[in-house]
């Protein structure tokens, strides 16, 4: 029987979901163990990463067009208004951190923190679209989880207000438009046979990984 595209999101992301000792900052975090250090570093990191990571989302867009795929071009093109909503909350973050626009621009950003974006945008180049929209929707449930318990901490805790958490409230809110739209494009891959879930899985395991490695990068004073 031809599974839907349902069960192959749900799939993708079960199999791929994170272990709980990939990020041990989160859990810091959450604790209000962790130092403003490193939630200071995740939103100077953060201006080098979404801005990144929309033209790369830009580009599968683009890339998908001549494939007939009209719904995984949708799914991207929501994807590209999400980094740019996402852009706009970076400076509140930063000012509860203590940042100001010089420090933002001195900043040298960290080959741990920016290796995610790297492969994001090796995934533009390389990767069918529709193969990246499944691997993305996978990597974006768990970090969508890490947001909202950041968010949540970061009120608890370290005495942000809401404009403050904007940027992690964008991300920890569940989305239903992001959803349909990445079920869509997943069922245009299943009938067009574009979707090959053996390379989605790949690329989203690889996702998860650099997620990995940009929460531990972070941790590094």
């Amino acid at each position: 029987m031809a599974r839907t595209a349902r069960e192959v999101v749900d799939e993708a992301v079960r199999a791929l979901a994170p272990r709980a000792q990939d990020n041990r900052l989160v859990a810091r975090i959450a604790a209000g163990r962790a130092p403003l250090a490193a939630v200071a570093a995740l939103a100077l990191e953060q201006h080098h990463v979404v801005p990144a990571d929309r033209r790369s989302f830009e580009h599968l867009a683009r890339r998908a067009t001549p494939l007939g795929g009209p719904a995984v071009v949708a799914f991207f093109d929501h994807l590209v208004h999400g980094e740019d909503a996402a852009y706009a909350r970076l400076a509140p973050l930063a000012r509860a951190c203590g940042l100001d626009e010089a420090a933002v621009r001195a900043h040298e950003p960290r080959a741990g923190c920016q290796a995610y974006p790297a492969y994001v945008a090796w995934l533009a180049l390389n990767a069918e679209p529709v193969d990246a929209a499944l691997a993305l929707t996978a990597n974006f449930a768990a970090w969508g989880d890490y947001c909202a318990t950041v968010a949540l901490a970061l009120r608890e805790h370290y005495g942000f207000d809401d404009e403050a958490c904007g940027f992690f409230d964008l991300f920890g809110t569940p989305d239903p438009e992001a959803a349909e739209r990445a079920l869509a494009a997943v069922g245009t891959g299943l009938v067009d046979g574009h979707l090959s879930q053996d390379r989605a899985h790949r690329y989203g395991r690889l996702l998860q990984e650099y997620e990995a490695l940009f929460w531990r990068t972070l941790e590094v004073p």
